[in-house]
């Protein structure tokens, strides 16, 4: 488990990409998990998490399709 003290997305969707499966804790935000790369949305959450995974997944999809391109 990593820990990021802050909220800092290109880091962390650095990690994910990298580590491909795993948990991450942001603070604020809480417990993050990934697998096959893609931040999974948990059953219950707040609204403030659910926009993240998305952000995340959104820059993470975009990464992966600039990678296909270049």
């Amino acid at each position: 488990m990593r820990v990021f003290p802050v909220y800092a997305p290109k880091l962390i969707v650095k990690h994910a990409r990298i580590f491909v499966s795993g948990v991450i804790w942001v603070k604020d935000l809480g417990r993050l998990e990934f697998e096959k790369g893609k931040f999974l949305l948990p059953r219950q959450s707040l609204p403030q998490v659910k926009r993240v995974i998305m952000e995340l997944n959104e820059l993470i999809e975009h990464q992966h399709n600039e990678a296909k391109t270049a």
